[in-house]
């Protein structure tokens, strides 16, 4: 859990002091290896998980402060967002009956919030990004009202000179610019924890970033977001993009974002990532310090290095060294950040098996990885599992080349299962949760998957928005089930569903795909494009793409019936017969009004736009004959 009684670093003497106290947080670390002051021979796991709050219709729920007041504090606590929450679960022994124990765990902690939330009148879904998140979820109204966010937002803004932008490709392409860094709260994760001695950790390190890719190829579940298809494992880029605080001289440096893979093997201490971490990325929060980290050891404590652990709560590793006490004595930790909450929990402790297994048996299998494999494979190799789940293509040890699949099925399952099985984990454990990722991957249904050939199956069906909710209605339907992803049937429309929140605002079924000229273009032009599209109204925007007229059916028949239209006469430009008196709406006006202005106005069509004039859509009359349309039909059929 982050510390929360924080604020910004923005004071000179204030930065300083805290830049000091980081600084003898290290030393203090440096000592304590020396000294082998660490806990050892202990290997512990544990997890973090974060979750969705939805209502009834399946859209983001920004009700945390309430729920949480029901919650134990020990357990969950906040995120960025007010439509996330976060449990904790206590770290655990690798051993044993551990997966079907952590599974148990899981399971109570996710119901527990569920029944708060009900009483708030959400529920709570666990998936790396909720297919039905809009631009207008991430408004400053729903940040956590913690100085801790506030601070870090206002920061990161202050860096990045106002505003962040984010463009993903997928089978979609997304660009959008944001003035917060609450895009970032749209990925919710699966975080494992695995302690290792000091002695190990370079070592254990480098498997994590090693065996990272063919795990995050098998869980992948974000393919969605804002309504595009991107990516399988669509988090990776976000939370990069959300918060790129870089300025445009770091950018032409090529400067690391604050979240990132690292750009080389770790050689032989955790010093080298904390030390690192410090020297690229500079101070975003500040706490006072509670207590010189050295005098504490003299005494014979143990130093909570509470600088240290802040800062490095900043610096977004994907594989992040951490630092913590238990039971009164230090140790270290690899916390694996790449995993998507969800399908199911099933399937969330199959994925941390699965990289457990992998952790303690590479090194027996390969010896030093640095020596096997290069560097920029594994980060090749962690790009494309997220670009492309069990289709990715990998560089693996000795210069092999395998697709995800076989890689997993015929190579690193077996390995899995060695590992685990010499830590002695129950045979019964080991058979379920590995045989969940066999099952899955022979099937090529992740979450990813089901959610893509879902929105395929029904293509053509309702709208865009129906399809959307339809998912992650089905997603909640399938997760109280228990049953893993791979044995779920696809989604489907649901006809019982409220069809009324799927047409409250104009955004849910405005035309997106316009065909727009200029001003200087000529009527030719507009007129052909009208036959061949079948439309009535072509929007005139300039060269940014700023909405300044339109012209319309009406506007054509005017010109041809006065005969200035025509070859001898030479061309006319759209700008002489425009409408440029326009009457427009944004995205959040309600259907209702968007009706009552048509009517009142007599226009055919609503150009919607963006606060700066951009152009983002178009409601039509027959955009609105076909809402009609399904309405009727739906209140029919009842």
């Amino acid at each position: 859990m982050g510390e929360q009684n924080v604020k910004g670093a923005g004071e000179t003497a204030e930065l300083q002091a805290f830049m000091r106290a980081i600084l003898d947080d290290l030393g203090a670390m440096e000592e304590m290896l020396n000294s082998g002051a660490f806990e050892t021979g202990v290997r512990r796991i544990g997890v973090e998980q974060e979750m969705f709050l939805i209502d009834s219709t399946g859209s983001a729920a920004p009700i945390s402060m309430e729920v949480l007041a029901d919650l134990d504090p020990g357990t969950f606590t906040t995120e960025l967002a007010r439509f996330n929450l976060e449990a904790n679960i206590r770290p655990t022994r690798l051993g044993g009956k551990c997966l079907s124990r952590l599974h148990k765990e899981l399971h109570r902690s996710v119901e527990i919030a569920r029944a708060s939330a009900k009483q708030h009148g959400g529920d709570v879904l666990l998936t790396g990004i909720l297919p039905t998140l809009g631009m207008s979820d991430v408004r400053l109204e729903n940040m956590t009202p913690l100085e801790r966010y506030h601070s870090l937002n206002e920061t990161m803004l202050k860096l990045s000179g106002g505003t962040f932008r984010t463009h993903i490709k997928g089978i979609d392409e997304l660009q959008a610019t944001h003035d917060n860094i609450l895009l970032e709260a749209c990925n919710t994760s699966f975080q494992v924890h695995f302690q290792v001695s000091p002695k190990e950790f370079a070592s254990l390190y480098n498997a994590a970033q090693a065996v990272t890719a063919p795990v995050l190829a098998a869980a992948v579940n974000s393919p969605l977001l804002l309504q595009n298809r991107l990516w399988k494992e669509t988090r990776i880029a976000l939370f990069q993009q959300s918060i790129d605080a870089r300025s445009t001289a770091q950018k032409g440096r090529g400067d690391r974002t604050r979240v990132h893979f690292g750009d080389h093997w770790v050689e032989d201490s955790v010093l080298e990532l904390f030390r690192e971490d410090l020297a690229r990325f500079r101070v975003m929060l500040a706490a006072e310090p509670d207590e010189h980290p050295i005098q504490v050891l003299q005494r014979g404590g143990v130093p909570e290095l509470t600088a240290l652990r802040l800062h490095n709560g900043t610096v977004y590793r994907w594989n992040r060294p951490c630092y913590g006490i238990y039971n009164g004595k230090p140790h270290l930790r690899i916390e694996n950040r790449v995993l998507p909450a969800g399908p199911t929990v099933a399937d969330e402790v199959a994925n941390a098996a699965f990289f457990f297994g992998l952790m303690s048996a590479l090194t027996d299998e390969y010896g030093d990885i640095r020596s096997a494999m290069d560097f920029d494979d594994a980060k090749s190799n962690f790009l494309s599992a997220a670009r492309h789940g069990l289709m990715a293509q990998f560089n693996w040890v000795g210069g092999q080349r395998f697709n995800a699949s076989e890689l997993i099925l015929d190579h690193l399952l077996p390995l899995a299962r060695k590992g685990l099985a010499k830590k002695k984990i129950d045979g019964e454990d080991l058979d379920r949760y590995l045989g969940i990722i066999e099952e899955r991957v022979r099937s090529g249904q992740t979450g990813a998957q089901w959610a893509l050939s879902s929105l395929q199956e029904m293509n053509g069906s309702g709208t865009k928005e129906e399809r959307f909710r339809a998912i992650v209605s089905s997603t909640l339907e399938h997760q109280n089930t228990g049953q893993p992803v791979h044995a779920w049937s696809l989604a489907s429309l649901d006809k019982s569903a409220d069809w009324r929140h799927s047409f409250r605002l104009v955004s849910q079924f405005m035309t997106k795909e316009v065909f727009t000229v200029r001003p200087h273009d000529i009527v030719d032009l507009a007129a052909a494009m009208m036959q061949w599209k079948h439309i009535r109204h072509v929007p005139v925007e300039d060269d940014e793409h700023k909405l300044v007229g339109l012209v319309t059916h009406r506007e054509i028949l005017q010109l041809v019936a006065t005969k200035v239209w025509g070859k001898s006469r030479g061309p006319v430009p759209i700008s002489q017969i425009m409408e440029t008196n326009l009457i427009t709406v944004d995205p959040e006006t309600p259907t209702i009004d968007a009706l009552k202005i048509m009517r009142d106005s007599h226009v055919g069509c609503l150009p919607v736009v963006g606060n700066g004039g951009e152009l983002l859509g178009m409601v039509t009359e027959s955009d609105l004959l076909h809402v009609a349309a399904d309405l009727l039909e739906a209140e029919l059929s009842e």
